[in-house]
């Protein structure tokens, strides 16, 4: 698991960041109104794909699983603030909350990614 993970989370950031460009409105339900959506897609898409790149990386991976433990930090308020709606764009409520769960495991492999390619 501990070879494999990376390459699993590379690849999710960089197809998210493909999506981010190629599909925004697809997130757009999930951006707060006080935040441009173009502007949070694209911010988003580099992020994401620098991420994924540094994840890929051997020499640079302890910083690829810092930085991705620090975006999944990010998106948690997002997730919460969609679990608080009284419809989540995530799907039923039940589902919102695993989705903000899952958030927590996704911030812990980041850092366990950082932690062991260090």
């Amino acid at each position: 698991m501990k070879k494999v993970l990376p390459y699993i989370l590379a690849v999710i950031m960089l197809l998210s960041a493909v999506v981010h460009v190629a599909m925004p409105a697809a997130y757009e339900p999930l951006i707060p109104s006080f935040i441009s959506p173009d502007l949070a897609n694209i911010l988003t898409a580099i992020l994401e794909a620098a991420v994924g790149v540094l994840l890929l990386l051997p020499k640079y991976r302890a910083w690829g699983g810092l930085g991705f433990g620090l975006l999944m930090v990010g998106f948690l308020p997002i997730h919460v603030w969609d679990m608080l709606k009284e419809t989540p764009f995530i799907g039923p409520m039940p589902v919102a909350i695993g989705r903000v769960v899952i958030q927590f495991v996704l911030i812990y492999a980041g850092y366990w990614i950082w932690k062991g390619n260090r």
